[in-house]
């Protein structure tokens, strides 16, 4: 695919059963200097065939909701055709399965239909800048995501006297060390050290470390 130049218009290609919705789009397109809508398409399926005899666009705008293979499966489709294309989508979905599903498939940027047509072309440019366009309420929908997946801190059961003594040991103080500043016999902080290690499921020192910083465990 060639790369978009200034005498070039950026090929974009539509893929929206709703035909009062691609006429929009397409004329939107056309009245943009610098744009051009050769292809418009009502499913994934047709689109898919026509990579057989026509150059691949730089944007696909896709709807999700279409007859047949649904959006987010096209997207996977599409960008082993053509991993170069981008896939801005255009939908009325903002749930949040379908906003993760769609990025993680490849989409380069999540639009609702009721995005004014000044936001779209703005975000045709954005995405060939290497952008991510999202309406607002996407994404603030992406940070709930991410939210929803942040790994959760795990202490693995440790009593606060273990992770007080656990601390001690990172901070790289000796059996004997620990005793002595935390007021507490040598024998009792060998005894909680074999319950750390076996809660951590670890057996030297070194691992017990290793875990703290690899898994923000203090």
């Amino acid at each position: 695919m060639a790369a978009a130049g200034i005498n070039k218009n950026i090929e974009i290609w539509i893929i929206e059963d709703n035909v009062s919705y691609r006429r929009t789009l397409l004329g939107l397109i056309e009245r943009t200097k610098g744009m051009s809508c050769s292809q418009v398409f009502s499913s994934c399926e047709e689109a898919i065939n026509k990579f057989e005899d026509a150059d691949a666009p730089e944007i696909i705008l896709l709807d999700i909701g279409l007859p047949g293979m649904s959006g987010i499966q096209g997207i996977e489709k599409f960008k082993t055709l053509s991993p170069q294309t981008h896939i801005l989508i255009l939908t009325v979905y903002d749930d949040n399965d379908n906003v993760f599903e769609a990025l993680c498939a490849g989409a380069s940027g999540y639009l609702l239909k009721d995005s004014s047509p000044e936001k779209i072309i703005e975000s045709i440019k954005e995405v060939l800048a290497g952008g991510a366009p999202m309406n607002m309420k996407i994404a603030h929908k992406v940070l709930e995501i991410f939210t929803r997946f942040k790994p959760k801190k795990n202490d693995y059961g440790l009593t606060e006297r273990e992770k007080e003594i656990l601390q001690q040991m990172v901070a790289g103080l000796t059996k004997q060390q620990i005793a002595e500043k935390l007021f507490l016999s040598f024998h009792t902080v060998n005894t909680h050290l074999k319950n750390i290690y076996n809660k951590l499921h670890v057996n030297t020192r070194s691992g017990a470390v290793s875990k703290v910083y690899k898994e923000n465990l203090l």
